[in-house]
């Protein structure tokens, strides 16, 4: 009997972390990925939005005048990060594999990008707010971004399922 991951046919490794085929949408792993992912996502996207890039954006913002609220929502923002964190553990949890920081963060940034480059480019060809270099460096800060919130859900998420998952 093979035990390990049957789409690579590696062995299972002690580092090797499987969410079981019986908790794949597991409340209780879904709502603390979502949680724990969305205060990362929050507090890395101060970091790099707010602090380190902030310039780079006000000197990219478009045409547009008056779309700039002088200060976030903070209640806007915290529903935006749990969703973002949401699909980011409900891409984790549905995969096949092992859970681990890695894959996490190659998950995350996967889904950052491909989220903020369709963002992105749909505000840049309908609206005025910002130019063609935001447009395409903002997607790539988000492989930065959604990788550490994908790290971080993908660490809870294998400390609290352990490697349990064995194949064919």
């Amino acid at each position: 009997m093979f035990v390990g991951d049957a789409e690579t046919k590696r062995p299972l490794n002690q580092s090797d972390t499987y969410i079981e085929e019986g908790t794949r949408m597991n409340a209780k792993v879904t709502l603390t990925g979502t949680l724990v992912g969305a205060i990362a996502l929050y507090a890395t996207g101060y970091l790099i939005f707010g602090l380190t890039f902030a310039s780079f954006y006000a000197a990219n913002a478009g045409s547009a005048t008056g779309v700039d609220r002088g200060g976030q929502l903070v209640w806007a923002m915290s529903v935006a990060n749990l969703a973002y964190a949401a699909l980011i553990t409900f891409v984790i949890v549905n995969r096949t594999g092992a859970v681990s920081i890695g894959g996490g963060a190659k998950i995350g940034a996967i889904v950052g990008f491909l989220l903020w480059c369709t963002v992105d480019f749909v505000f840049y060809g309908t609206t005025n707010i910002s130019n063609l270099t935001l447009t395409v460096v903002d997607p790539l800060l988000e492989l930065i971004h959604g990788g550490i919130g994908g790290a971080v859900i993908g660490g809870v998420l294998g400390k609290m399922t352990g490697p349990t998952r064995s194949s064919e």
